[in-house]
C-alpha cells in the first residue's frame, strides 16, 4: 500500500466544543463531565447527544454511564453508518477489515491481512475522497472513532466473522497469541467451551504483560462464549477487574453488576461508593479467601469446588485465575504472572468447603506467584493480605477505629499477616506508640523500586505517619511508576492522594498543586469519585497555603459535602483542616481554633484521628492566640509523646514549637532555638518558616530587635518562595512593628508573572492558550464564577485589560522560567 496524506478538509479536523455540549456540561458534576467526554472519545457532539440521555442516577454519578456506542450517540452513529454505506462494496470491505483490526482491540495486522488476501487497496481512494478515512504508514486512519465504529458495525455478521478469521490467521508470531485468540473468539459463531478456555488463558497472559484493555476484552468475550453459567460469572468478574484496573470504571461497574463477588464489590465501593460498605464487603472477602480450598484435582473443579476469580482491582493487583480444568470452559491456572501482584482467589460462595490458611505466612510476603495457583496448593497468605490491605484502606478513609480493630482481630484469628499500616494504626490509636512505631517503620521500609503498587502506597502512608516525608514522596512516586509500568492507571490517582501531603509539608505548593490537579482529572476519568474527593481536599489545603481563599472554600465545601454523604472521614477532616489553616494564616485565630476543636469531636465518617493529630501544632498555635492554653496543653501532651517515640526531627521540632508557645516570656526562647535546630534536620520547610515567624514575633515582644529582624526576614523570604502571601503578610506586619522595611526576597525577581499566585498563573496560562472560562472551570473542577473572579484578579495584578496582553505576558513569563531554572519550582506544570 502506498501511504497518502489526508485531504485538508474541515471535517478531518479534531471536533471542537459545541454550544449544546457546553450547556449540557454545566448541569453535570465535574466527575460525570470528564467521564462523558472520555466515553465518547472526546467528541463534543457525541457528548452533547449522550448528556440528555443519562438517567438521574447516571447524571449524578451514582450509576455507570452507557458503554455501548449505540446507547451513547445513536444519531451520530446513524450518520456515520450512512456515510459508510454510500461507499462501494470493496471500499467498505477494506474499512471493515481495518476497523476489526483496531476496534475494540488494536492488533496491528491490517497490512499482513491485506497481503494474505491479496486485496486491492486502491479502493481506499474513494474513502479518502469522501473524507471518511485515508491510508497511513501502518494501515487505515479513520476520520474519528465514530467512523471506525460505524465501519465495523455496518458489516454483516458473516463479513465480520470472516475478517476476524483472516486476522487470526496472519497473527502467527510467538508473542501474538492473545491477539490471535481475540480474533478467533470474535469470529466464533456461538458458545464454545474450548474457545472460552483459550480466551481465558490469553486474558491472564495479557494482564500479566500489563495489557489490561486487551485482557478485559478477552475475558468478556470468553464469558460470552462460555456455556457454563457459574464459570461465565467468574469470567465476568475477571473482566470487571481488568476493566477497573485499566481505568474503565463505567464498564467495570456494569460488568460487576452481573456477578456476586464481595472482593470486586468492595474494591469498587472503596473507590467510588460508601467506604463503610466497602469495608464490610472486603472483610467478608478476606474471610472467604482465607478459608477457600484450592481444587486438588480436575474433577474437584468440575464438581463445583473451583475458586472464584476475584480482583483486588484498585491496587493494580491482578486476578489469580484458578483452575477449572476438566470443564468445557475452564481457565487454566494462570495468574497475572510477571506483574508481581496477583490477587487472591476467593472461595465460591456456594461451596461450603473450608480450609485453613497455610501457616507459613511471613512478613513482607509477596503475591501468590503463578506456580502457587496450581491444583493441590492452598490459598497463600499473600493473596489474602492484598484483600486485607483493601479493607485497611476502607477503614483509613472512614476514620473508623472500631473497624480497624475488627480487621486486626480477623487477621489474627485467621493467622494472616497484617499490613503494617493496619497494625500500626491500631497500635497508635490504642496508645501503644512503641508498637505502632515498629510496625509502621517495617511498612515504610518496603519502598524499593519496582515493587507492588499497593505495598508502595502503604509504605508511603506509613512514612507520612512517621513524619518521614522524603520516604513518603519516594514511595508514592514509585507506586505511580510501578502502576504505569504494569498498565494499571487506576492506581496512579490513589498514590498521588498521599503524595500531596508530602508536597504540602515540604513547601512545594505549586508543584504539589499541579500534580494533585492532574491526579484529580485522572480520578474523575477513571470513575474514582472517592479519590477525587480526597484530592479536592488536598487542593483546598494547597489553596489555603497560597492564600486562594475562594478556591480553598469552594474545594473544601465540595469535598466535605461529598465525603459526609459517603462516610469518608479522611477527606472531610482534611478539608476542615484546610479551612482552619486558611483562618490561622490570615490571623483569624478564634475561627481556626473553633474549626480544629470541632475536628477533635467529629466521629467516623466526619473526622479522622490521624488528621487531628497532624493538625495539633496548628491547634496549639490558634488556642494560645485565643488564650485557651488548658486545652492546648492537653493536645500537645499526646503529640509530644508520639514525637518522642518516633523521633522524627520534624515532629520533635513542632513539639518544641508548641512548648515555646505554651511557655511564658523568655522561657520560650530556648524552646524556639531547639525547634529550629531540629527543623534543620527535617524536611518540613514550610513549618520551619512558620517557626521562624513565631520566634521572631516572640523576640520582638522581648525587645530583642536584631535577632527578631533576622528571623522575620528569613521567614518572609521563605514564604515568598513558597508562594504563601498570607504568611508573608504576617511576617511583614511583624517587621513593620519593629520599624524595619520588609525587603522582597532576593529569590523572587519582580516580574509580572511572579505577582500571581499558583492558581492564578495556572488559570492565566490556560486563558492565554485560548480556553474559555467554562473550559478552564471544567479542567480545574471549579465554577465558572470562581474562574471569572481569578481572571479579574490576574488582570488587576498585571495591570492589563485584554487577553491579548495576557498572552504576551504569560509567554514572557515562561521564557523567563526557561532562562532562570532556579525559578522552575515556583512555576506551574508544563
Amino acid at each position: 500500500m502506498t501511504p497518502v496524506n489526508p485531504p485538508p478538509l474541515d471535517r478531518t479536523s479534531p471536533p471542537q466544543p459545541t454550544d449544546a455540549w457546553r450547556a449540557s456540561a454545566a448541569a453535570l458534576p465535574e466527575g460525570v463531565r470528564v467521564r462523558v467526554l472520555r466515553a465518547v472519545y472526546g467528541d463534543p457532539r457525541a457528548a452533547a447527544e449522550l448528556a440528555p440521555r443519562l438517567t438521574d442516577r447516571q447524571a449524578t454519578g451514582l450509576d455507570p454511564l452507557p458503554t455501548e456506542p449505540a446507547d451513547q450517540a445513536p444519531a451520530l452513529l446513524r450518520e456515520r453508518r450512512a456515510e459508510i454505506r454510500a461507499l462501494p462494496d470493496d471500499t467498505r470491505l477494506l474499512l471493515l477489515l481495518a476497523a476489526a483490526d483496531q476496534y475494540p482491540v488494536p492488533t496491528d495486522a491490517f497490512l499482513r491481512a491485506v497481503m494474505a488476501a491479496r486485496l486491492d487497496t486502491r479502493s481506499l481512494d474513494t474513502a479518502e475522497a469522501a473524507g471518511t478515512a485515508h491510508a497511513g504508514a501502518g494501515g487505515v486512519v479513520f476520520r474519528d472513532a465514530w467512523t471506525r465504529i460505524a465501519a465495523y458495525e455496518t458489516g454483516s455478521p458473516a463479513d465480520r466473522r470472516d475478517v476476524h478469521r483472516l486476522l487470526a490467521r496472519v497473527l502467527r508470531g510467538e508473542g501474538e497469541t492473545p491477539w490471535r485468540s481475540w480474533h478467533r473468539g470474535a469470529g466464533a459463531v456461538g458458545p464454545s467451551g474450548r474457545l472460552a478456555a483459550e480466551l481465558g488463558v490469553a486474558a491472564g497472559k495479557a494482564a500479566g504483560a500489563g495489557r489490561l484493555p486487551l485482557a478485559r476484552a478477552l475475558a468478556e468475550r470468553a464469558a460470552a462464549l462460555c456455556p457454563d453459567p457459574s464459570r461465565r460469572s467468574r469470567l465476568m468478574a475477571r473482566a470487571a477487574g481488568y476493566a477497573w484496573r485499566s481505568g474503565d470504571g463505567d464498564r467495570a461497574r456494569r460488568l460487576a453488576a452481573a456477578v456476586a463477588d464481595d472482593a470486586l464489590s468492595g474494591v469498587l465501593a472503596l473507590r467510588s461508593g460508601n467506604a463503610t460498605e466497602a469495608f464490610d464487603a472486603l472483610l467478608t472477602a478476606v474471610v472467604r479467601a482465607a478459608n477457600a480450598p484450592t481444587p486438588a484435582t480436575a474433577s474437584d473443579a468440575t464438581s463445583g469446588r473451583a475458586v472464584t476469580a476475584a480482583s483486588d482491582a484498585a491496587s493494580g493487583c491482578g486476578v489469580a485465575a484458578v483452575s477449572d480444568a476438566g470443564s468445557g470452559c475452564g481457565v487454566a491456572a494462570v495468574s497475572d504472572a510477571g506483574s508481581g501482584c496477583g490477587v487472591a482467589a476467593v472461595s465460591d460462595a456456594a461451596s461450603g468447603r473450608r480450609a485453613t490458611v497455610a501457616s507459613d505466612a511471613t512478613p513482607g510476603r509477596g503475591v501468590t506467584p503463578a506456580s502457587d495457583a496450581t491444583p493441590g496448593r492452598r490459598v497463600t497468605p499473600g493473596s489474602v493480605t492484598h484483600l486485607l490491605a483493601r479493607a485497611t484502606e476502607a477503614a483509613i478513609y472512614t476514620g473508623d477505629l472500631r473497624r480497624l480493630r475488627e480487621a486486626s482481630r480477623v487477621a489474627d484469628r485467621l493467622g494472616v499477616v497484617q499490613p503494617g499500616t493496619l497494625g500500626g494504626l491500631v497500635a497508635a490509636f490504642d496508645g501503644r506508640y512503641e508498637d505502632a512505631r515498629d510496625l509502621l517503620k517495617a511498612a515504610a521500609g518496603r519502598c524499593g523500586p519496582g515493587g507492588d503498587p499497593t505495598v508502595l502506597i502503604h509504605a508511603g502512608i506509613a512514612a507520612l505517619l512517621l513524619g518521614d516525608h522524603t520516604r513518603a514522596a519516594t514511595a508514592t512516586l514509585r507506586a505511580t511508576a510501578s502502576a504505569r509500568t504494569r498498565g494499571a492507571p487506576v492506581t496512579v490517582p490513589q498514590a498521588m492522594e498521599f503524595r500531596a501531603y508530602a508536597d504540602f509539608w515540604t513547601g512545594r505548593p505549586r508543584a504539589g498543586e499541579a500534580a494533585a490537579a492532574d491526579a484529580l482529572w485522572q480520578a474523575h476519568a477513571t470513575g474514582q469519585d472517592n479519590g477525587a474527593c480526597h484530592l479536592q481536599a488536598a487542593l483546598a489545603m494547597f489553596a489555603a497555603l497560597t492564600a486562594d481563599a475562594d478556591v480553598c472554600r469552594e474545594r473544601a465545601a465540595t469535598a466535605r459535602s461529598y465525603a459526609l454523604a459517603r462516610g469518608l472521614g479522611l477527606p472531610a477532616a482534611l478539608a476542615q483542616w484546610a479551612l482552619a489553616f486558611l483562618d490561622l494564616s490570615s490571623g483569624r485565630y478564634a475561627a481556626a481554633a473553633a474549626r480544629l476543636r470541632a475536628l477533635a469531636g467529629f466521629g467516623p465518617g466526619h473526622g479522622h484521628r490521624a488528621i487531628r493529630h497532624l493538625a495539633t501544632p496548628h491547634y496549639v498555635e490558634a488556642a494560645v492566640r485565643t488564650g485557651d492554653t488548658r486545652v492546648a496543653r492537653v493536645a500537645h501532651a499526646d503529640y509530644e509523646r508520639w514525637a518522642d517515640t518516633v523521633r522524627s526531627p520534624d515532629d520533635l521540632a513542632l513539639s518544641a514549637r508548641c512548648r515555646a508557645l505554651l511557655a511564658p516570656g523568655a522561657e520560650a526562647v530556648d524552646h524556639y532555638r531547639a525547634a529550629l535546630d531540629l527543623h534543620s534536620h527535617g524536611t518540613r520547610d514550610f513549618e520551619r518558616a512558620r517557626t521562624e515567624l513565631l520566634f521572631g514575633s516572640a523576640l520582638r515582644r522581648l525587645r530583642r530587635r536584631t535577632e527578631a529582624r533576622d528571623r522575620l526576614h528569613s521567614a518572609l523570604e521563605a514564604f515568598d518562595s513558597f508562594g504563601a502571601p498570607h504568611c508573608a503578610t504576617q511576617a511583614r506586619t511583624e517587621l513593620r512593628a519593629l520599624g524595619t522595611p520588609a525587603v522582597p526576597g532576593q529569590s523572587s525577581p519582580d516580574t509580572p508573572v511572579s505577582r500571581l499566585t499558583a492558581q492564578q498563573f495556572l488559570i492565566a496560562r490556560m486563558a492565554a492558550e485560548g480556553a474559555t472560562n467554562r473550559e478552564i472551570a471544567a479542567r480545574l473542577a471549579l465554577s465558572p464564577r470562581t474562574i471569572d473572579h481569578h481572571l479579574r484578579g490576574v488582570f488587576t495584578r498585571l495591570g492589563i485589560r485584554s487577553r491579548i496582553e495576557l498572552v504576551r505576558i504569560v509567554a514572557e513569563g515562561e521564557a523567563d522560567q526557561r532562562t532562570n531554572p532556579a525559578r522552575q519550582e515556583d512555576g506551574t506544570r508544563d
